[in-house]
């Protein structure tokens, strides 16, 4: 018995052990949000979660209002519902809350990148590059590779005005990723390829095969997120990642022309750092995906609601044609091409609005911070709570605010003028019970993890809107097919994609 009694002991703690880590001892204490662990161990309601989140998310707001704690997946998240409230989550001490541990931790599992402890730094400085004279530069290769990949055909025989056909949202997709990809990461050299002409043939042949290749690995990124790849989708996700690790190394990468400076400078400072030059090629496939995996699709459903609705499709042509006049610009046969700078992209407003409510319909990230102290937290209506250390606090402000029908009046609806003062000046006014909402919609994430290439990623896609209202004839090839559902799946990865494609067709204008 003496000799039992010990392994009996040690089995009865382990067991223990693993029930604690489950999650089977937690309970509410005093003050904290109302607890809802589901009925499995440490996954909790991860299944239902990752199936359908705005469903689960909903489910939970009926049941325990604008606070609540639920385990997902072996972490406690702490959702945050109430809109009012998000001031004190956006504005509250990196000491209290903090994003970069579950950012750090992403990114390890889904690009293979070990970020610097103090890789916050580079971000802050680069942003120089995505704003300001820096954004007039990015601006202006952007629209030298537009140009490049939609009109190269102009004046040759297969500019001819006939219909292409195509999926709208692969059209969409692959302009704006491709073109966007050349803006950041270069151009072949014209003395490697022996000419202007076949240097531009070249990376239009290029980007195409890397989109191919980015799509793959982007209908991948979901499960691969949650953790929940097939093993013969994990081989394939691994042959993908190093092949974007090698065609996006700094070894090549260095070797072309028109380099950003934005990327000069992430590469030259994790030099600096003696990272190491494996990690330096990771890096640059994480900056791929966080620069080009949302702009193609945003453009998608801003392409889709303009034709569904044609009286914003005629009000955002006719602010497209405006802004060419005052320029003195026209398309017309045999003249030169429009060059669309950033200077005329700030004198679009009724675009500028139509783009936001286009985020607003169909950008649904999870905003995430980690709780690093126990604290207390004091909701907008006067409600304090205590959170725990350990646990996440998050916000997904699609359904907290972007949905709100109080903040926004028939939400689901596509108005081309939410985000306009009958003056045509920018509307940035809502409230919610008579209290004026500071964040209103937030595609772009808020406070320390805004996305620095916001206004970067917002001219690529007016960019890409202005050029096909300017140069082409385009709609739907059935006017009559409803707009596609989104991809249930991505929930909480920025922009949504569709469920499936829609047909649209297009040619040049002359």
């Amino acid at each position: 018995m003496s000799l039992w009694l010990p392994v009996l002991l040690a089995l009865l703690i382990s067991a223990l052990g693993g029930l604690y880590l489950l999650g089977a001892f937690r309970r509410r204490r005093p003050k904290e949000p109302p607890l809802d662990k589901g009925h499995i161990p440490w996954l909790g309601h991860a299944l239902d979660f990752r199936s359908n989140s705005v469903e689960f998310l909903q489910k939970m707001q009926r049941k325990y209002g604008d606070i609540f704690t639920v385990l997902l997946g072996g972490y406690y998240f702490t959702f945050v519902m109430d809109p009012l409230s998000f001031g004190s989550i956006v504005k509250e001490a990196k000491s209290n809350f903090d994003f970069t541990h579950f950012a750090k931790q992403l990114v390890a599992r889904v690009f293979g990148y070990h970020s610097l402890e103090d890789e916050h730094k580079v971000l802050e400085t680069s942003n120089k590059h995505l704003m300001g004279d820096g954004l007039v530069i990015m601006t202006q290769a952007m629209m030298e590779n537009l140009q490049n990949l939609m009109l190269h055909s102009i004046g040759t025989v297969k500019g001819q005005k006939e219909w292409q056909y195509d999926g709208l949202f692969h059209y969409s997709y692959n302009i704006l990723f491709r073109a966007g990809y050349l803006a950041l990461y270069g151009n072949e050299t014209v003395r490697r390829m022996g000419s202007k002409e076949k240097a531009k043939e070249f990376d239009r042949v290029h980007s195409e095969e890397l989109f191919n290749e980015f799509r793959k690995y982007d209908s991948l990124f979901p499960r691969l997120a949650y953790a929940v790849l097939s093993p013969k989708e994990k081989l394939e996700a691994e042959r993908l990642k190093n092949l974007f690790w090698n065609m996006l190394s700094v070894e090549k990468t260095t070797q072309k022309d028109n380099v950003s400076r934005w990327i000069f400078d992430q590469q030259h400072f994790r030099q600096e750092q003696g990272m190491a030059e494996y990690m330096q090629d990771r890096y640059m496939f994480l900056l791929l995906w966080a620069s080009q995996g949302n702009t193609g699709p945003a453009s998608y459903w801003l392409l889709l609601f303009l034709m569904k609705h044609p009286e914003a499709l005629k009000a955002v042509k006719e602010e497209v044609e405006k802004v060419l006049k005052e320029t003195n610009q026209e398309v017309k046969p045999g003249g030169p091409l429009i060059n669309l700078t950033r200077d005329m992209l700030m004198k679009t407003p009724i675009l500028d609005s139509a783009v936001e409510e286009t985020l607003r319909l169909n950008t649904a990230p999870v905003l995430i911070r980690g709780i690093m102290q126990d604290m207390d937290f004091k909701m907008a209506d006067g409600r304090e709570y205590t959170l725990r250390k350990g646990d996440r606090i998050a916000i997904f402000p699609y359904i907290a605010v972007q949905m709100d029908p109080e903040v926004h009046p028939e939400p689901h609806q596509f108005k081309y003028d939410r985000f306009l003062n009958p003056d045509g000046t920018k509307k940035a006014d809502f409230y919610k019970n008579g209290k004026k909402v500071k964040y209103f919609t937030m595609p772009w994430g808020a406070g320390l993890s805004m996305c620095p290439g916001r206004f970067f990623a917002t001219n690529e896609l007016k960019q890409f809107v202005f050029l096909m209202l300017a140069y082409f004839d385009f709609e739907l090839v059935n006017v009559e097919e409803d707009i596609p559902p989104i991809d249930q799946s991505r929930w909480g990865f920025g922009i949504m994609q569709p469920a499936h494609d829609i047909q649209f067709k297009y040619r040049l204008r002359f």
